[in-house]
């Protein structure tokens, strides 16, 4: 039998904290719901001390989530602990993260604790954890820039304390491979009781290592990876879940372990992800980019069509590329929609179904045939986005070369409607124009860009916008066959999530 490694994913806490991908109540539930059925063994749901929003978010995952272990972070205070029980002490499988840090310029600059007191807090707030549950990990922050003994120190008295998990991580992305591979086996050699728990690890990829630490890290023993979905998260980002997951499935000669990760869910999530958080995958991101299993070579072609291992190490239907030949359009039925909707990973309720239903007819009758990414984002727009401050309930553009370009908008706000005009350099600037001027917003746009969702001149716009206001960054994308639409969309969309970051004023922690 394989020797296992556990999947903690922190795509919801961690992967949050990437500039602009706030998600809602509402987003984080399905995500958390998707990354249930992907197979994750520990769910790292929210930091609930950082906001109201955020223990609620933690709070209703922890009550839905059965399988799958249920975390929520704190700093090392009886406040933050007692924050996290609340959030998650109800849940079928809890686990408290609580967190110091122990490198040396950590300690000095930041806490101004000497390691005598960084090690003292660190077991009192480990055993105030274990008084609430028997799950308990203790992170050592910037443990890859810490003193090795010092941290074999910390984690004995973790341990001791009641940890079982102790988690290294590399907060800043600085550990080359060779360098984190030795560090673990030093952990693992010079602390006494580390049998007594699981050791962790969580890379950064600000040197773009972050797989191969975390690679090099499960090769020397450890047993927890630490991950995100698409590798978002805090400035450069997060060891890849996906291409963890993957190097192990199809490296088992060099690396004889085992997940539970269903691998044929991870496209879908890495799409539900981008969908959520309006990050786009960049074309070239391994294994799930788009490029991931493309060919344009000409001697690479000719190797594939004789066989597709000559230039493929990877299956695409694996990682659950879509090979599925069912035709949606205007014809098709509940059943067919339901049936779709249920492999890509979307258990909707009748409710919900209705909904998503009455979309799918709208954009079948401007479109021959409706493709998975269309039904993504029919399912992002009308189920998740319901709850939104601002909703776009009409657009009419006038522009042209002997016209000067307004948009008329009508506007949902807070359940009441708005109408309104402006103009603008153009038609999407008059559209942007108005709906500033109805909302009282004030953002500036960082960026704007357009993407074709699939081929074909019918195929949806995909715009992503994102948006600064009062130091507060968000990203915003909407959809549809019409791309001033879609651009509209997408700004009301970034409009919400800042609306959302303003109420919810979130801690940010490494």
């Amino acid at each position: 039998m394989k020797d296992r490694v556990y999947i903690f994913d922190t795509t919801l806490r961690d992967g949050e904290q990437s500039p602009g991908a706030s998600m809602n109540a509402a987003e984080k539930m399905r995500l958390a719901v998707q990354l249930e059925k992907l197979g994750v063994d520990i769910l790292e749901a929210g930091f609930p001390a950082a906001s109201q929003g955020d223990l609620d978010a933690v709070s209703q995952i922890a009550q839905k989530l059965e399988k799958t272990e249920v975390t929520a972070l704190a700093r090392t205070s009886k406040e933050d602990i007692d924050c996290a029980w609340k959030a998650i002490g109800h849940a079928a499988k809890p686990r408290i993260h609580t967190f110091i840090a122990t490198s040396d310029i950590h300690m000095d600059y930041k806490l101004k604790m000497t390691r005598d007191e960084v090690v003292k807090t660190a077991v009192e707030s480990v055993k105030y954890a274990r008084s609430f549950t028997d799950n308990v990990e203790f992170s050592a922050e910037d443990g890859s820039r810490s003193d090795r003994d010092f941290l074999c120190k910390v984690f004995e008295a973790a341990i001791e304390a009641g940890a079982t998990t102790v988690n290294l991580p590399d907060t800043v992305g600085y550990a080359i491979p060779e360098e984190f591979s030795e560090l673990v086996k030093y952990v693992l050699s010079h602390t006494p009781n580390i049998h007594k728990a699981i050791l962790s690890i969580h890379c950064h990829n600000d040197l773009g290592l972050a797989t191969a630490n975390t690679l090099a890290a499960i090769n020397s023993g450890a047993r927890q990876a630490e991950v995100t979905i698409n590798g978002i998260g805090e400035r450069a980002g997060n060891t890849s879940l996906e291409e963890v997951i993957m190097a192990l499935h199809t490296r088992p000669n060099f690396l004889p372990l085992s997940t539970e990760i269903k691998t044929n869910l991870i496209y879908p999530t890495s799409r539900l992800v981008s969908m959520i958080t309006g990050i786009l995958v960049q074309p070239n991101k391994a294994i799930v980019g788009a490029n991931a299993f493309a060919h344009e070579a000409g001697i690479h072609q000719d190797g594939v069509l004789k066989n597709p291992m000559t230039y493929e190490i990877m299956k695409p239907e694996t990682i659950g590329l879509n090979t599925n030949t069912l035709v949606l359009g205007k014809h098709s039925g509940r059943h067919a929609l339901r049936s779709r909707l249920k492999e890509l990973g979307y258990d909707l309720s009748d409710e919900e179904l209705k909904l998503v239903f009455k979309k799918f007819k709208e954009l079948a009758d401007k479109k021959k045939h409706v493709v998975d990414e269309d039904l993504e984002v029919i399912v992002t727009e009308g189920i998740l986005r319901t709850k939104d401050i601002f909703r776009l309930e009409y657009l009419h553009v006038t522009s042209g070369t002997t016209v000067l370009p307004m948009a008329s908008v009508k506007l949902e706000i807070n359940g009441r409607s708005a109408q309104g005009a402006d103009y603008g350099n153009g038609p999407i600037d008059s559209a942007f124009n108005a709906i500033a001027k109805l909302t009282g917003t004030k953002s500036e746009l960082l960026r704007f860009s357009v993407s074709a969702l699939t081929g074909g001149t019918d195929a949806q716009g995909e715009v992503t916008v994102r948006l600064r206001e009062n130091g507060l960054l968000a990203l915003g994308k909407g959809a549809d066959p019409d791309i001033i639409t879609a651009s509209a969309k997408a700004y009301v969309n970034g409009l919400n999530r800042l609306e959302y970051l303003k109420a919810n004023p979130v801690i940010k922690i490494s």
